[in-house]
């Protein structure tokens, strides 16, 4: 039976721990040597860093030309998604066609992996490269059809744009 070797006790190692070696001239120096240098701080509500193009924001349900919302109510990006923060509801209209009746994201609970996006046969729901959005109470961050569909509207243009860049890579 191998037994554990016990490292000998050092003079020179207790006192340069008690004297703080490893701070004065590991820490310190490493500090010092960055004080001179180019500082990288950003400035965040005055200055904005660059978003990757693939960037997952806040979500979006957009319409057709027409106006006609283009949610046809499959329920795959419910299915699909893994943190189960979407809830759909669909009903069919007199015409014939399924749309929905309720359509629910909590972002509290979602994880913005973009799997929805990703599983929508007509590009209804979209996640925009919108960062800058809070609440203030768990409930603010409960996006219903309405909020979303507005959030489409008003975004529509750049939602347009970059899923037109985005489209050769796809």
């Amino acid at each position: 039976m191998a037994s554990i070797a016990a490292t000998p006790f050092s003079l020179k190692d207790f006192v340069k721990s008690f004297a703080l070696f490893e701070l004065l001239f590991g820490g310190m120096r490493l500090t010092g040597g960055y004080t001179f240098k180019r500082k990288v701080t950003v400035q965040y509500p005055e200055e904005k860093t660059p978003l990757s193009p693939r960037f997952r924001g806040l979500h979006a349900l957009r319409r057709y030309d027409n106006g006609e919302e283009r949610c046809i109510a499959c329920k795959l990006c419910e299915a699909v998604c893994p943190a189960v923060a979407i809830t759909i509801e669909s009903d069919v209209r007199d015409d014939g066609q399924r749309r929905t009746t309720r359509y629910d994201i909590d972002l509290t609970k979602c994880i913005f992996c973009g799997f929805c996006e990703e599983s929508c046969p007509v590009d209804s729901i979209v996640e925009t490269q919108i960062l800058e959005y809070h609440g203030e109470k768990r409930g603010d961050l409960y996006f219903t059809k309405d909020m979303l569909l507005a959030v489409g509207d008003r975004y529509e243009q750049e939602i347009a744009a970059a899923k037109a860049a985005d489209a050769k890579y796809r």
